[in-house]
């Protein structure tokens, strides 16, 4: 892919750095060539001086041959300008603005730019990690109807295969954290002591979901 990115601030730098590190070709922009420090002297990219929501400055930085675009500066208005240029101009489909303002986001979210709301998603982590297990998800779906969480696993449940936690649950185990890799659960997978759920299931069924988790299997 060739990513184009407006923002060379700690985000900016960090995913242009991510990208290459994945055998992506990236251009930066930011109106501030000091920023491009922050790149360090390995980055092969292109850097652009200038705004990312002006369309000669979005051509030098190659927005005609990119796959995606990414809006990251300290700015809301011009994240979303430039994330709208690049959509409604230049026809990228992945395009995503970053956006302190979370009241701002979800009305861009439903124009079909993706946003992520710093303070949000901040305050969403935070609030997950003080919060009892399922008191909120990790993820809801635009409608609402699908949510997805991260617990642990449940004492109860060790030593039994998730197959028989899924049937007796309407939950579906989507991975399972093991060991610091990442398992897709297979009709043998036992529960083991130290693992992480990632679990997907119905919002109206979530609290008999959980009840499942804490009194255990059903014995056949």
């Amino acid at each position: 892919m060739h990513v184009v990115i407006m923002g060379c601030g700690r985000v900016g730098s960090t995913l242009a750095r991510d990208l290459e590190d994945r055998n992506h070709t990236v251009s930066v922009i930011d109106n501030n060539a000091d920023a491009f420090r922050r790149l360090g002297p390995s980055f092969n990219g292109e850097k652009v001086v200038g705004y990312g929501f002006d369309q000669e400055v979005l051509e030098k930085a190659g927005i005609r041959r990119a796959d995606a675009f990414a809006a990251v500066s300290s700015g809301d208005n011009s994240n979303i300008i430039a994330a709208r240029v690049a959509r409604e101009s230049f026809g990228i489909q992945q395009v995503v603005a970053r956006i302190y303002d979370p009241g701002r986001a979800e009305v861009y979210q439903r124009l079909g730019i993706t946003t992520v709301a710093t303070v949000k998603w901040t305050a969403d982590q935070v609030l997950r990690r003080l919060l009892p297990a399922g008191a909120e998800p990790d993820f809801r779906d635009p409608s609402g109807t699908i949510r997805v969480d991260h617990i642990g696993a449940p004492e109860a449940w060790i030593g039994h295969k998730m197959i028989d936690f899924q049937i007796q649950s309407g939950a579906r185990v989507a991975w399972i954290d093991r060991l610091g890799e990442g398992i897709l659960p297979t009709r043998d997978t036992y529960l083991q002591e130290g693992d992480r759920l990632h679990l997907v299931m119905r919002e109206e069924t979530a609290s008999a979901a959980y009840d499942v988790l804490r009194n255990g299997p059903e014995e056949h």
